[in-house]
């Protein structure tokens, strides 16, 4: 039973149908505030949440569900951080206090968990092509339903939504509404041609007085019936001829294009869905709004702060910051934006992008720096990575950063446009291994196996901020080539990190520790586990060697050699997935030269991980320190643990 109380009028929704049968149209006003003042009172005491965008889509949210027979009529979120609203008006009120923790409901919506979670999210710009899909089997099966997919201006430059549009603009049968929630913000502000485009068709005097007038026919729309289409058809068409300098990119699509109207009027937002839900075809309404709408904090300050704030007081507004008795380590991506500021001081050939992440990736610090050196592309994987290669044939030595699971978008382009021609693009490949509460959309399980097969990379993971700075260092020195380097969200483990630079060889590993029982071989920054590991086992009186690779590719033979000559135990760990990681690359590299050992493999198994902490999730995946001491253990006494059959 949850601790937070709602409303009068939230507390007799428990789902869609008992807010279409219970409440009348003029109270939906009032249980949007209590909506937003729901999600105020949990998220600021349990912090962890995304904040900012579910408080600005909470009057489109109730607005959809009211008029939408959901989950009949299917409604699709686009990446989710803003479907706080929706979840608590679809059964998941009482639990909404468990969000992003581990064993409660997931921060996004997920098949798995609800019926109204018709598909799952977390990355950007799926809605689109997800909801399509849904109209046209829905079509062919007979089966006439609403699909409502629910896209922000952000999500919108993403390539995979032009695609989606431009498909479902030949498909004039299918039943498909495309709301446009414009607060002209992704995580960070909106950059690009798109975010100019409708901030003119919503600042336009002409337009908006030919769309008021329209707006007052497409309100007898609904009383043509049969004949509706073809009415709203000829006002489209109208329209089109009346705003010829005015043109809309949406109806040169053949979208019906309707807006932009107010995301905060309740009543409104019911009355415009109602004219046009039953409407055939496909079409767009634009809806703006405003993240963090409701609570001042949130809308008067930063939004990119607002995104994600943690724990705050809701009376002040002031957030909850944990001040530490002593110095910590930064953020390895602080340690990114600041180092790339410093090599770009001494090479002028340095460039910086980013898919919308500035501040998640910390390049906003050389953006600041340099301007004219630093580029935000929006949220288009696929282009940053083309466009680093195109920087990298002029001669330029681009450091493009991308969350290691939003990379994986870019798949193709890496091999076909940066690898297959050899160009030296340094691919910084931000939460690398199990990220927590963002769960199984976002944790960067797979770059260590999907990099390592590409033919002409390097692929690379610092054990701590020294390295990762050395790594960069070396990165950018001539005739490298691709060079991929990986670090885990959150913080390093050294305070004092910003150290001379030197250069790494590259596939050159270390030997850390050495010992004459048993080996670990690691990579990455979960080494540091190790040596923790390998404290608690020297007090049971075990020899403990630990080698970190810091390359997976080239992997470092010697090295390897002498682990193989000396060891007849090894323990393999990484941050990243078993199938074809590291652990892989070793066990390949036993069975090439013959040598005989006991390995166990650590690391991330063949499933998908839900949500926790990081640390809780290290523990269920069996590669925390209390696991590699008692893998160690067993594998002295002769039991070889296989690690994934003892996961979940």
């Amino acid at each position: 039973m949850s601790q937070y109380k709602a409303g009068p009028l939230l507390s007799q929704i428990n789902t869609p149908k008992d807010l279409r049968d219970k409440i009348e149209i003029d109270q939906l006003p009032q249980l949007s505030d209590e909506l937003r003042h729901y999600i105020i009172d949990v998220i600021s005491e349990i912090g962890n949440s995304h904040f900012g965008a579910s408080l600005g889509v909470v009057e489109l949210t109730v607005a959809i569900h009211y008029v939408f027979n959901t989950p009949h009529d299917q409604l699709i979120w686009d990446v989710g951080h803003q479907a706080y609203g929706h979840k608590i008006l679809t059964e998941r009120r009482e639990r909404f206090h468990t969000n992003r923790q581990k064993g409660g409901i997931s921060g996004f919506p997920k098949r798995s968990e609800s019926e109204y979670d018709t598909f799952g999210v977390g990355h950007s710009s799926t809605s689109i092509s997800a909801a399509l899909g849904m109209a046209v089997a829905n079509h062919y099966k007979h089966d006439e339903r609403n699909h409502i997919a629910v896209i922000g201006d952000g999500a919108m430059t993403a390539g995979l939504a032009f695609e989606g549009l431009n498909h479902a603009g030949s498909l004039e049968d299918m039943n498909l509404t495309v709301i446009l929630n414009d607060n002209c913000m992704s995580i960070d502000p909106n950059v690009g041609a798109l975010r100019d485009y409708l901030t003119d068709i919503t600042t336009s005097h002409t337009y908006n007085k030919v769309k008021d007038d329209v707006w007052k026919l497409l309100g007898k729309v609904s009383k043509f019936g049969p004949n509706a289409q073809t009415i709203a058809s000829k006002i489209s068409n109208a329209l089109k001829g009346t705003l010829l300098k005015h043109s809309n990119y949406f109806e040169s699509l053949n979208f019906r294009y309707f807006g932009p109207v107010d995301g905060h009027d309740t009543i409104a937002l019911v009355k415009i869905m109602e004219d046009f839900k039953d409407i055939k075809g496909p079409k767009i309404l634009h809806v703006l709004t405003k993240k963090g709408k409701g609570y001042a904090p949130a809308e008067e300050g930063d939004a990119t702060k607002w995104h994600s704030p943690g724990i705050f007081n809701k009376e002040t507004g002031e957030i909850v910051k944990i001040i530490p008795e002593s110095p910590e380590p930064p953020k390895y991506q602080d340690v990114f934006g600041h180092t790339i500021v410093e090599l770009a001081e001494q090479n002028e050939k340095i460039m910086g992008i980013t898919p919308a992440m500035p501040t998640g990736s910390s390049l906003n610090i050389m953006m600041k720096a340099m301007p004219d050196r630093a580029f935000d592309v929006g949220i288009a994987e696929q282009h940053a990575v083309t466009f680093s290669a195109g920087l990298a044939t002029q001669g330029m030595i681009p450091f493009c950063n991308i969350y290691s699971s939003f990379m994986q978008r870019a798949y193709d382009q890496v091999i076909h446009d940066v690898a297959l021609q050899n160009l030296n693009v340094v691919f910084c490949l931000d939460r690398g291994g199990l990220v927590g509460a963002d769960g199984a959309t976002h944790h960067g399980a797979y770059d260590l196996a999907y990099m390592r097969s590409i033919p002409n990379m390097i692929v690379s993971a610092p054990m701590n901020e020294e390295e990762l700075r050395n790594m960069m260092y070396t990165a950018q020195l001539p005739n490298k080539g691709p060079f991929s380097i990986r670090y885990p969200r959150g913080k390093g483990v050294m305070t004092h990190w910003k150290k001379p630079f030197k250069e790494i060889k590259v596939g050159e590993g270390r030997r850390l520790t050495n010992g004459d029982d048993i080996a670990f071989v690691t990579i990455g920054s979960i080494g540091n586990l190790t040596q923790k590991a390998i404290d608690q086992l020297k007090e049971d009186g075990i020899s403990v060697a630990h080698y970190d690779m810091r390359f997976v590719k080239p992997i470092d033979e010697l090295l390897l050699h002498e682990v193989f000559t000396k060891f007849d135990k090894v323990i393999t760990v990484e941050d990243g997935c078993l199938m074809g990681g590291m652990g892989s690359a070793v066990l390949e590299f036993m069975a090439d030269n013959n040598y005989q050992a006991k390995v166990v493999r650590l690391g991330i198994p063949d499933k998908f991980i839900d949500h926790g902490t990081q640390q809780e999730l290290y523990r269920d995946c069996f590669y925390d320190v209390e696991a590699q001491v008692k893998s160690a253990k067993k594998l002295m006494d002769g039991i070889i643990l296989n690690a994934s059959s003892l996961v979940g």
